[in-house]
């Protein structure tokens, strides 16, 4: 089946779909089977049907743009932040000085029972500007889609009617995901949500005579009953609707899938061409219909006919209903390629490979190469308050002068996008704050200094520590490692590092592994084959526990033990992000030539701390130099070690180390 000539799809264009509507906070209540009255705590995340359509749409490869409205203040900016994150272009989300971002909580109590409560009283979407509508804009766009709400007031009706006509003026497909909110039609009572149909003359009657402006119709079986305005009879609603209009339809049936009417309406629902839906266990079924819009329209998009579309939109439509989220659930491509490869698990909260695919293919941070100047010690810098015979109290400051030596390198060599640090929530805390939100890589030390067996600091229950963390800063661990360990102790160990992972896997936040065989087991002759040969085993031995970290953070390799390394990743876990160079106190030389033999791009850079700042930090513990004398030291080896780093990365080959 080819798309139908119902269709008119333009090519060529500089955006596949610009979406218009509703672009609102989402905040999900994360007790699962509470009442909305009794929640807790929320997740919040980009929601509003249109915003989530276009969002999904991104992720699913179109060039994709938002036309709504939001706040100037918080919420506002983290939409827009959101969006741009998946390439989703908001050029045309308007600013309103005085209305705040729509803002909407959401609950799940049981499998059929999601109440939600609108803030939108007067928000920033609902004041949609229509003369600040951009028709040339709306000419680079193959398809405009509009929902719903956006014509159940006078204000966004107009909006919408100025775009529809731009969009038929330069032949743009135009879009209508019905979307009916009875509560945003002012149809119940504010806190009755969750309602999906309200039978109402009015609106029926203002929905169809918006109906014949749009190409393509997509909606439930409530929605076309709203629509077509014959409560309690779909076929009846769905002719209704088309004596008005001679758009295409594409009618939700929920778990029996979806079916396409793009002409004449049959006698019965089961003659129209239908796709079979997915069967998948329910645990959220908000946010569902706006996947499925995404899969759909990602397809219909690409030139594929309905039956192509219609099975990738009902696979797009099951994996959201599986999941906690609306937008942030939308699948990927990857995560689509193995839900079609045979070898999913019919349970999709327990398929650990779609897990990981959604974790790793969706938008994050890109990292092609890291610097980090790493002072996450603890134990290291109390000892140097000791020998300078100074309170520990002097450590906080201390830190942040770190941070501020680290600023000046991002400056002083356009470090932006590459440069980090690694600080601790102890001495760092002040620190910690100072570095975060400002696009650097931040990492988080979570093991108790010099602990072996691996023990966590200061908490017993690392997932609730984790919760208190800000979602940019990346869990590091060093772990003190041997395969050949007793077995009782490498159990022990092996367990820590379960905990670990899952911790990560449901906070979100990224880990950093660092690796470090202990020194004890280490022979006194070993040589650098062995002690590569090492590593290698440990890393795979992480991996067949199903360890699957974003980084690895290593001692410096031989040339062909990074390239051994390299295929071991490729092999395990290609969406892997990388391997850094740690430092173990190494001369800043020692460390310049090793990168040399670091050529292999699965290295991403260096993390390197006491090298740096040992000596520096210990005289102004002694009051032997100012803050100024110790930002400059620490940047001036600092800077030097980036230099290595660079002119290795250039030429293969690392040149004799000069003071900067």
């Amino acid at each position: 089946m080819t798309s139908p000539p119902t269709l008119p799809i333009p090519q060529g264009r500089r955006f596949d779909l610009v979406c218009l509507g509703r672009l609102a906070v989402d905040l999900y209540a994360q007790q699962i089977g509470s009442r909305l009255e009794d929640a807790t705590s929320f997740a919040r995340y980009l929601g509003g049907s249109s915003a989530n359509i276009a969002f999904g749409a991104a992720r699913l490869g179109l060039r994709t743009a938002m036309i709504s409205r939001v706040g100037d203040e918080q919420m506002g900016r983290f939409l827009r932040e959101a969006l741009l994150r998946e390439g989703c272009d908001v050029s045309q989300i308007q600013t309103d000085a005085q209305r705040l971002t729509a803002l909407v909580l959401l609950g799940i109590k049981d499998r059929d029972t999601f109440p939600l409560l609108f803030y939108r009283e007067n928000c920033a979407d609902m004041a949609l500007d229509a003369a600040q509508i951009d028709g040339n804009f709306i000419a680079q766009c193959r398809a405009l889609l509009i929902t719903g709400t956006h014509l159940s007031t006078p204000t966004v009706q107009k909006a919408s009617v100025v775009a529809l006509d731009h969009a038929c003026q330069h032949g743009v497909l135009r879009v209508l995901d019905i979307d009916y909110r009875p509560v945003l039609w002012g149809l119940t009572q504010p806190g009755e949500g969750a309602n999906r149909y309200v039978a109402d003359a009015a609106v029926t009657a203002r929905l169809q005579a918006m109906l014949p402006r749009f190409d393509l119709l997509i909606g439930t079986e409530e929605e076309f009953l709203i629509a077509g305005g014959v409560p309690d009879d779909l076929m009846a609603s769905l002719r209704a609707v088309r004596c008005v209009t001679a758009a295409a339809m594409v009618v939700k049936l929920g778990a029996a899938g979806c079916c396409f009417i793009p002409g004449a309406v049959p006698e019965r629902i089961e003659d129209a061409p239908t796709v079979r839906g997915e069967r998948v266990e329910v645990l959220n079924v908000l946010g569902a219909g706006d996947a499925f819009a995404a899969g759909l329209l990602s397809r219909l998009l690409r030139g594929m006919d309905f039956q192509q579309a219609a099975r990738q939109a009902n696979a797009c439509g099951a994996i959201v209903v599986s999941r906690h989220a609306c937008s942030a659930a939308m699948p990927t491509m990857p995560e689509l390629k193995h839900w079609f490869s045979g070898s999913r698990h019919p349970k999709v909260d327990a398929d650990a490979q779609l897990a990981h695919l959604h974790r790793t293919t969706a938008a994050r941070t890109p990292w092609p190469s890291v610097v980090v100047l790493a002072f996450d010690h603890r134990a290291q810098f109390a000892d140097m308050a000791r020998e300078a015979g100074c309170d520990e109290s002097r450590l906080p400051a201390l830190k942040q002068l770190l941070v501020k030596a680290t600023a000046e390198v991002e400056a002083s060599h356009a470090l932006q996008g590459r440069v980090g640090v690694l600080i601790d929530g102890v001495y760092g805390a002040d620190a910690l704050a100072a570095a975060t939100g400002r696009g650097w890589f931040v990492g988080r030390p979570v093991e108790l200094p010099l602990s072996r067996p691996l023990q966590f600091d200061q908490t017993a229950s690392l997932a609730s520590q984790l919760l208190n963390w800000p979602a940019e800063h990346v869990v590091k661990c060093l772990i003190y490692y041997h395969p050949d360990d007793p077995v009782a102790l490498r159990l022990q160990q092996e367990a820590q590092l379960r905990t670990l992972w899952e911790a990560t896997r449901v906070s979100g936040h990224e880990l950093l592994l660092e690796v470090v065989p202990p020194a004890e087991l280490l022979p006194e002759d070993q040589t650098e084959v062995q002690r590569d040969a090492l590593v290698l085993r440990s890393i795979q031995r992480l991996y067949n526990l199903g360890l699957k970290p974003e980084w690895w953070k290593l001692a410096p390799l031989s040339s062909g033990a990074w390239d051994r390394l390299a295929t071991v990743i490729a092999e395990r876990d290609p969406a892997c992000r990388g391997v850094v160079i740690l430092g173990l106190n190494q001369p800043l030389d020692y460390l310049a030539r090793s990168f040399a033999q670091a050529s292999n791009p699965i290295i991403k850079g260096f993390m390197v701390g006491r090298t740096l700042w040992t000596g520096p930090s210990l005289r102004w513990l002694k009051n032997q130099i100012d803050d100024d004398r110790l930002v400059h030291d620490v940047a001036s080896n600092f800077r030097r070690l980036v230099q290595a780093w660079d002119a290795s990365r250039a030429t293969g080959i690392q040149p004799p180390m000069q003071d900067a």
